[in-house]
């Protein structure tokens, strides 16, 4: 097991072994299940959380207090944040304290030390490198700003996409300015969910969201500008509507088309995709006919309880598979966006519905993605009783479609 002193050092402690969790229960974690900690990832003390071990000799779980190096505490848990294209399989452990606050929007997996290195319990569900973090070089990004400012000095979108770059780092916003991959197309200022985990609008004291959300509508030359410099320069390019810094793109559904409709008026290069809470399926009807060519849905769980109980929607949850349907019937490629959480995801209720929802929307792939969120709180919201689950690896192992963690470009011309 790991944990960190009063001070924030994290280190290793040989006599117990590494504990994980997922839902409410507890797992002994054999190196079998586990990976070497991804490059890139990060490290998270966690206040007023106690680390949770084993006790080989005993089998005992133990809830360290002191630092058993030198008997003082007190001592903290740690977790990992995963650097992306991974996906976590269990959460860490540890106890919390009564005064203890609710952790920030963030995944935090579990964490261990194996040989000469930390492990950490994730796999790896894309092997493309978009996002990785030897790809992105900052020089490129400050010239690649610098001369979409000059070419575009009238685009409000390339100064707003210049903030994430530099001041959210955000792997979107960076690939875009170095001319790679996929670029972003953020649009939608408002939403019709009021998702507890959003991370671009928080209105309660519990946590603060970790980005601003846009706070204008661009224009739909001001998005086509983008998109064309974008899908003209790079092979096999993504464009995507959809991003962290706004709400939910169906809400601007008519500029979205004329924007749709400029791109394709000048060429059919390039995929053009909407991440979507899939909401209005009539917008995604006129969206799909003006050349939208993949949607990706996002969502916690694909029971209704469970699914409404984190987005609290203002729209039906029957939308999301009426909204596949419309993109499937033109023959466009449709993925889901699963926020996964370890001991729901994969609890028995949860995953017979998410293969039912796969089989009868007809879902192309799956993108693996980490619920950003604290798991006590989550637990808690959810209100339910779940039973142990059969594993988030086997899970995935068991899921019939393609899987990943980015949108895929694809070859529709």
């Amino acid at each position: 097991m790991v944990f960190a002193d009063s001070s924030g050092n994290i280190m290793d402690f040989e006599g117990l072994a590494m504990v994980a969790r997922s839902g409410d229960y507890l797992h002994p974690i054999g190196v079998e299940e586990t990976i070497s900690l991804p490059r890139g990832s990060q490290l998270y003390v966690l206040p007023d959380r106690y680390p949770i071990g084993l006790d080989r000799e005993t089998g005992e779980i133990v809830i360290l207090k002191e630092n058993p190096y030198d008997g003082k505490g007190p001592v903290y848990a740690v977790a990992s944040f995963l650097c992306a294209a991974h996906t976590n399989t269990y959460v860490a452990a540890w106890e919390r304290d009564e005064n203890a606050c609710t952790l920030p929007l963030y995944a935090y997996t579990a964490l261990g030390w194996w040989g000469d290195g930390f492990v950490t319990t994730a796999v790896r569900t894309d092997e493309s490198m978009r996002q990785d973090p030897d790809t992105f070089d900052m020089g490129k990004v400050e010239e690649g700003i610098r001369i979409w400012k000059h070419d575009l000095p009238d685009n409000r979108l390339v100064t707003h996409l210049a903030h994430c770059a530099q001041g959210y780092g955000c792997p979107a916003a960076l690939n875009l300015f170095q001319g790679r991959e996929e670029g972003p197309l953020p649009t939608s200022p408002s939403c019709n969910a009021r998702c507890v985990g959003c991370i671009s609008l928080q209105t309660s004291c519990s946590f603060p969201s970790p980005q601003q959300r846009i706070t204008f509508i661009p224009e739909p030359r001001e998005i086509a500008e983008i998109a064309l410099r974008h899908i003209m320069s790079v092979d096999e390019a993504v464009v995507s509507f959809g991003q962290g810094c706004e709400g939910e793109p169906l809400m601007v559904a008519d500029v979205i088309r004329e924007a749709i409709e400029l791109i394709r008026s000048k060429t059919d290069k390039g995929t053009i995709n909407l991440n979507t809470n899939a909401s209005l399926p009539l917008k995604v009807a006129e969206l799909a006919r003006a050349g939208l060519d993949s949607m990706r849905i996002s969502m916690n769980s694909a029971r209704k309880e469970t699914y409404n109980a984190y987005f609290r929607p203002q729209y039906e949850f029957n939308a999301l598979t009426e909204s596949a349907y419309e993109m499937k019937k033109l023959g466009k490629f449709v993925s889901i966006n699963l926020f996964v959480f370890p001991g729901v995801t994969d609890a028995p209720k949860e995953a017979a519905a998410l293969k039912d929802f796969i089989d009868s929307s007809g879902i192309d792939m799956v993108q693996w993605r980490n619920l950003n969120i604290d798991p006590d709180f989550y637990l808690e919201m959810l209100g339910q009783k779940i039973p142990s689950g059969m594993g988030i690896a086997r899970l995935i192992e068991e899921i019939p479609v393609r899987r990943g963690y980015f949108n895929p470009y694809i070859k529709t011309r």
